[in-house]
């Protein structure tokens, strides 16, 4: 058996960890927004590397998440590349790609819960 089989160790159990303590959480709300709730989570505060390491884990199976968390999985942003990165240093001061971002005046405050569904008015 390699040390490659079986379940995660070290950073890649933290990651499964953290993941599924996210999860923990939204078992208490309505399961609806469980999978939403923790992919909007993930996407705020996960930096790339550590979703790629995500992705890797949930490619390669048997790595213990939630189930919640791999209902999330597919809400989860993948990263592309370092130019994707949203940072502090320079990517603030040119502004965040889309216009997103603190430098674009976005709070990083905002709740990280799903919007209730609010009835259209006419």
């Amino acid at each position: 058996m390699s040390h490659e089989d079986g379940p995660p160790h070290g950073t890649n159990a933290k990651l499964v960890r953290m993941a599924n303590q996210i999860a923990t959480f939204f078992h208490s709300q309505p399961h609806e927004d469980g999978p939403a709730g923790i992919a909007i989570h993930i996407n705020k505060f996960w930096e790339p590397r550590m979703r790629g390491a995500f992705f890797a884990l949930i490619e390669k199976g048997g790595a213990g998440f939630d189930p919640l968390v791999l209902a999330a999985a597919p809400l989860i942003k993948r990263p592309h590349s370092k130019e994707d990165a949203i940072g502090l240093g320079a990517d603030a001061a040119r502004g965040a790609p889309g216009g997103k971002g603190t430098a674009a005046g976005e709070s990083l405050s905002e709740p990280s819960m799903p919007e209730p569904n609010m009835p259209e008015t006419t």
